[in-house]
């Protein structure tokens, strides 16, 4: 058994303390109907909520399978120690002034530590924790109100933040709540061992995440596999700002990527799908819940109103989202179905013809459905339920419900509004097999989201140890030490006396390029000249340079197109892979596209196509084009050196792309410390 099902699925609780946060945590088993053992602890009380208390935990009849502490801190560590001693399945740390806490409470990192040493293999949530709540259990280690209900299936959601927590259960759009999981500081088990454990529960459809940093690369790669193997998709909200990998000053790099974009390429490899919004994250929860993930984000619309077909389609515009054009069949049967009024297309205003007529409406709904549409998407608003009535709503319901059975394709009914689907209509919907979508912008979002799950993904990163910048390399040392693996660089000579650059360019022959050794930005310090024809323009150029020693490099003549390779060490996401349009205009184009490493041909190709350059690659009105090949085997090449290496980043811009090769004109390598 995983050691931690005990915990969250258990037959008996207790709870340690009798203050408001205990007695709450009481009041709220009681109150879903838990059915199993409730035993309570206090020193003084003989009754806590209505139960007889136990004196001490060592005087409970038997080891509870889950315990909620609500003592103080301290208190908190001895509770932990005398559970562990006698068995008990796990146990929620409620009290917060632990390592989350160390600027404020001086001795917290050393009580965590105590903490965690009284735990022993006894499992522990938290500290600073709210616990959990299992609808399908009915158990609620919860010392608050919510707003959920019993469930026999669901989604499982775990937070970084109690209070989101509380305001998701709390939402009204007919999403069943398998399980509701607050982590607190993660002291000793994180998000991750969590979420393998409640995706392994064969009740639990989907999991979604609220993370504001990840517990740990390694057991997250472990998450998305298991969740892939089980085939249960992940959601994850992001929030937060990681620290910067490396300070813009050095490199453009870290500028581009920052910790977004590593999150995102992170995602992206494990096939969690990432949402922006918290309503985006529970309407693809609630879509992958009822339909799972779809086959493309192609879906036929159709409504009773012009306006509503064009905010279908303007909400889409800009997405991933498209509406596949209908086929002569199809209109065949639309026309004859809705009469020679109606303009025929997709979205579809059907108008309000066959309001009223179920028949009529199957037959049409059914109609747009065709092998190029991954989800039917029926728009329709309810009147409100306390001033109006909806006879004629149920029968479009009904007509949905026929045209879904008739095609086996899923059809959605969407509320523009979120407030315009009532959670009783949902419930219903849900029930019946039919995915209710509330809010045109949170449901564009889900639909290409869920489009994209798990394409892709194989859950392969590299795990780079704890390491901290070190040392910025001369180009021409980083040159060097790339070109053992493989990259090609212009052929150079380094020069430490201005006497000695005329022999040196002769060797090298012009045309020329004179870089200051030892100057960051070479660019922007004026340590940089290129096309140097002979020797009066080369020294002329090294007086003027803001440098003592030199590199003469062979200029490169036939590049078509710069292009950046960076590879910076994100702490929180691993080593991101950056591809970007390179030269002095890096950061002001911003084009760029992002990968985790390790990386395949394929994944270089796919992130080159990204790029708003990529039309430059394959020639460009009339231009030629570049060898493709020759820049994955740069990109490799550098992917080679940091996986040998570790380095904390390494940047070529640019790399000179022409029609036979590809060329590192500058380097930049930042070494790293290992911290193991």
């Amino acid at each position: 058994m995983d050691r931690l099902t005990r915990l969250f699925n258990p037959r008996s609780i207790a709870v340690i303390g009798g203050g408001a946060w205990g007695s709450e945590v009481i009041r709220q088993c009681q109150k879903i109907g838990f059915a199993g053992d409730i035993w309570v602890v206090h020193p003084t009380k003989d009754e806590v909520a209505g139960l007889a208390s136990f004196r001490t935990i060592a005087d409970l009849p038997a080891p509870p399978d889950a315990v909620f502490i609500g003592v103080n801190r301290h208190a908190t560590v001895e509770a932990v120690q005398s559970l562990a001693a006698i068995g008990a399945g796990g146990a929620i740390c409620f009290a917060s002034g632990f390592s989350e806490a160390v600027h404020e409470v001086a001795d917290g990192a050393d009580l965590q530590t105590a903490l965690l040493a009284a735990a022993g293999e006894m499992p522990i949530l938290g500290p600073n924790c709210y616990g959990f709540l299992n609808y399908l259990d009915c158990v609620t280690l919860w010392p608050d109100q919510h707003g959920g209900l019993p469930t026999d299936n669901g989604v499982a959601i775990i937070a970084q933040s109690s209070n989101v927590a509380i305001n998701l259960t709390m939402q009204a759009r007919g999403l069943p709540l398998a399980y509701v999981v607050t982590v607190g500081n993660q002291a000793q088990t994180g998000l991750s061992e969590i979420g393998k454990t409640l995706l392994l529960n064969p009740k639990v459809t989907t999991l979604g995440l609220y993370i504001e940093g990840i517990d740990d690369l390694g057991a997250l790669a472990t998450l998305a596999q298991t969740a892939r193997d089980l085939g249960k998709p992940i959601i994850a909200l992001k929030t937060g700002q990681s620290e910067q990998a490396q300070s813009a000053a050095i490199s453009h790099t870290a500028s581009l990527v920052g910790s977004d974009a590593g999150a995102a390429a992170l995602f992206e490899r494990l096939g969690i799908g990432r949402v922006t919004s918290l309503s985006a994250f529970l309407e693809t929860l609630k879509l992958l819940h009822v339909v799972g993930p779809l086959d493309a984000p192609h879906i036929a619309s159709m409504s009773c109103s012009g306006g509503e077909a064009s905010l279908m389609a303007d909400t889409a515009h800009g997405s991933t989202v498209a509406f596949p054009p209908l086929s002569q069949d199809q209109r065949a049967v639309l026309r004859k179905a809705l009469g020679p009024i109606v303009t025929l297309s997709n979205p579809l205003d059907y108008h309000t013809f066959i309001w009223g007529d179920e028949d009529a409406m199957m037959t049409t709904f059914g109609a747009m459905m065709s092998p190029a549409v991954a989800l039917g998407v029926v728009v329709l608003d309810f009147p409100r339920p306390d001033r109006c009535t909806s006879p004629d709503w149920d029968l479009v319901l009904n007509a949905v419900a026929r045209a879904q059975a008739m095609t086996g394709q899923p059809i959605a009914v969407l509320s523009s509004l979120v407030e315009n689907m009532p959670e009783d209509v949902a419930r219903q919907l849900i029930g019946r097999g039919i995915l209710p979508l509330c809010g045109m912008n949170e449901a564009v979002e889900a639909i290409a989201v869920a489009a994209r799950m798990g394409k892709g993904a194989n859950c392969d990163i590299l795990i780079p140890p704890h390491i901290s910048p070190a040392a910025v390399l001369p180009e021409a040392e980083a040159k060097r030490a790339l070109t053992q693996f493989g990259l090609t660089v212009p052929q150079s000579q380094t020069v430490a006396e201005l006497a000695d650059l005329p022999a040196a360019a002769k060797a090298l022959g012009y045309p020329l390029v004179l870089k200051g050794e030892g100057v960051a930005h070479k660019t922007e310090a004026g340590a940089v000249v290129v096309g140097l024809q002979d020797e009066a323009a080369l020294m002329a150029a090294a007086v003027a340079m803001p440098a003592d020693n030199f590199l003469v490099e062979k200029m490169i003549a036939d590049a078509r197109v710069e292009l950046l390779i960076g590879v910076v060490l994100d702490p929180a996401h691993g080593y991101v892979l950056t591809l970007a349009a390179g030269g002095t205009l890096t950061e002001i184009l911003g084009d760029s596209a992002s990968t985790i490493l390790p990386v395949q041909r394929q994944d270089i190709l796919d992130a080159l196509a990204r790029l708003r350059i990529a039309p430059l690659f394959d020639g460009f009105r009339g231009g030629a084009p570049v060898n493709k090949d020759a820049i994955v085997d740069a990109v490799l090449a550098v992917q080679s050196y940091v996986i040998a290496q570790t380095p904390f980043e390494v940047e070529i811009n640019p790399l000179m792309c022409g029609p036979f090769r590809a060329v590192a004109a500058d380097a930049l390598i930042t070494t790293g410390e290992r911290h193991d």
